[in-house]
């Protein structure tokens, strides 16, 4: 039987968890680690590879954040999704973006991490997956040999399906679109598109090959849909002439490649989105550098329902 003090010191330890119950509600949830790849420049277009963790400030839906994973020049393994555009419009290019691809692959496989590998997609009005992710440079270059151009522009399917399979990979993931305008034959839309590389933590490349440069044979529309794919997924838009000014590109691509920081966060004291995006702001303490990288994640369903307000002692 409990004494009369031990009736007195339970009811007091419960007051004192009522109490606890009634204090301001906050939002707390264990989620995956947020990974964003992320490339420095200066004003002028330099890349800047030496700063270091305490450089730079994260902010989730404009709550800071703690950086818990910070790399420079990161090491972890690349897959990239390289997607050409094979329908009928991209004509005598087709060749020239062939050399430099293979180009690019060369170089690729020259150095970095041995566990880099790549898959190649061509798309028209339907998306071919040519070779799935391989380091097998001369399986690549018969690929690409074989390519020829036919039927409409599917790119958001090719985006979405070059996406979903990254998902699966480990280390960091590229999404390079070799295109020569917007799509006309997608069953996704850009959004779909858009949502599909951010799931995939991709950085986006579009590399908008356009023989025809006066406005009136340009599709003005989808060159800004790509340049939005972009900058939200921290990647940037080429749009080389073919030649010497196509290799500079994805010469670019591979030193933006070789220089990113990988830094990573735990999501604390957010509540979750309307619409399950989750806007991501990174600063560096210098006024003359600026931050190439996402611009957000989405929740996952898991997320979802793990998200649940709880009472803080």
């Amino acid at each position: 039987m409990m004494t009369r003090r031990q009736v007195l010191a339970s009811f007091a330890v419960a007051c004192a968890a009522r109490a606890a119950q009634d204090q301001e509600t906050v939002f707390r949830v264990d989620v995956r680690l947020v990974r964003i790849l992320a490339t420095v420049k200066t004003n002028s277009g330099e890349l800047v590879g030496n700063l270091q963790k305490e450089d730079f400030s994260i902010f989730d839906n404009g709550v800071p954040q703690e950086i818990a994973v910070f790399e420079h020049h990161t090491e972890q393994p690349l897959s990239i999704a390289i997607l050409i555009d094979t329908s009928s419009s991209t004509g005598i290019e087709l060749r020239y973006e062939v050399q430099s691809v293979t180009r690019f692959l060369r170089a690729l496989f020259a150095s970095g991490n041995p566990q880099d590998a790549v898959e190649l997609y061509s798309f028209d009005a339907d998306t071919t997956l040519l070779v799935p992710f391989t380091r097998r440079l001369d399986r690549l270059e018969r690929e690409l040999k074989g390519l020829k151009g036919s039927g409409g522009t599917s790119l958001y399917d090719a985006v979405c399906f070059a996406a979903e399979s990254l998902q699966q990979r480990e280390g960091r993931h590229v999404l390079v679109v070799i295109t020569d305008g917007g799509d006309t034959t997608s069953a996704k839309t850009f959004h779909q598109a858009l949502e599909a590389a951010q799931m995939a933590d991709a950085v986006i490349y579009p590399i908008l090959v356009m023989p025809i440069t006066n406005d009136p044979g340009r599709n003005i529309g989808g060159e800004n849909a790509l340049t939005l794919m972009a900058q939200n997924t921290g990647g940037r838009v080429f749009a080389p002439s073919l030649g010497p000014a196509l290799d500079q590109a994805f010469t670019e691509i591979l030193r933006d490649l070789r220089t990113q920081y990988l830094i990573g966060y735990y999501p604390k004291d957010v509540p979750p989105s309307k619409d399950r995006f989750h806007r991501i702001q990174i600063k560096v303490n210098r006024p003359d550098l600026r931050v190439l990288a996402r611009s957000g994640y989405y929740e996952t369903s898991e997320e979802n329902r793990g998200w649940k307000p709880v009472r803080e002692e």
